[in-house]
């Protein structure tokens, strides 16, 4: 967070004083990178705290709304850096091309850093991969920037500022579009899409004594949290050799889709009230 905010202050001074407007769209993309890791922290913190009688499954999704509002913020001062490059682009100014490329290499030894020290946990937590594409993004704007500062040194084509502007923003736009899209599935309760439900049917209707599956529903509380439940049909048996056929497709599911949490309804038309396990 330090280091964004340091990074913030040295481009908007820099973008000020060199005249370049990529620098000060990359000082905004930084401040809500420090934004972003403020909301990820209480988000990671607040996922940890215990369930309640009226949170019955626990606070994990915190991190699913916090990697929607950083995604979808950057979106936001995105579309507001490309109008501002379009009003530059009709009215060009000259920009000191030797600051700009001072402040630019600053700014990517920062976020080089940064993105080091959240790579570790991006991998597997949504909500520290919105963080993470923040700072990995802010890097490829620093490249970029020093390649805009370079033709202005040298070539004096002072339209490459607001032209790498749209380009560093409408990437950064695909790629936060996905991460809001992820999100927006996980809280819509939606299927992972590394998991084909015609395939578990297939592979638990396969299972000794299971005549059917159906009311299948599978949905992620959080990235590493999948839930799966459903109603299985048997034939007349003991609740004993219901169980048994419980933990096997609870195996099944942990070893093929990597899912801990199964509620399994067993139905049996024909049993007797005696019967129904």
């Amino acid at each position: 967070m330090m280091l964004n905010l340091l990074i913030t202050v040295v481009q908007i001074a820099g973008g000020i004083l060199s005249g370049s407007l990529s620098l000060i769209s990359d000082a905004f993309h930084n401040l809500s990178d420090a934004a972003a890791i403020i909301v990820t922290y209480i988000a990671l913190r607040y996922s940890r705290k215990p369930k309640t009688f009226k949170y019955t499954f626990g606070f994990k999704r915190a991190e699913i709304l916090a990697a929607m509002l950083n995604a979808s913020t950057l979106i936001i001062i995105c579309f507001f850096m490309i109008k501002e490059a379009i009003e530059r682009l009709q009215h060009p100014t000259a920009i000191e091309g030797s600051l700009m490329l001072i402040v630019a290499v600053i700014g990517l030894a920062a976020n080089i850093i940064g993105t080091m020290l959240l790579k570790p946990g991006s991998q597997d937590n949504l909500n520290l991969r919105a963080t993470y594409f923040h700072l990995l993004s802010d890097s490829i704007a620093s490249v970029a920037i020093m390649i805009g500062a370079a033709g202005i040194i040298y070539f004096n084509i002072y339209w490459i500022d607001p032209v790498l502007t749209i380009g560093i923003s409408l990437y950064i736009v695909r790629e936060a579009y996905s991460i809001v899209k992820e999100a927006a599935d996980v809280v819509m309760m939606s299927s992972p899409a590394s998991i084909d439900i015609q395939e578990v049917r297939s592979v638990i209707e396969a299972i000794s004594g299971v005549k059917n599956i159906h009311h299948v529903h599978i949905w992620k509380l959080n990235d590493a949290d999948t839930h799966f439940e459903a109603h299985i049909e048997v034939e007349n048996i003991s609740t004993q050799e219901a169980t048994e056929i419980q933990k096997l497709i609870e195996r099944e599911l942990h070893a093929r889709y990597d899912i801990h949490h199964t509620t399994l309804q067993f139905e049996c038309n024909k049993c007797t009230q005696q019967d129904i396990v």
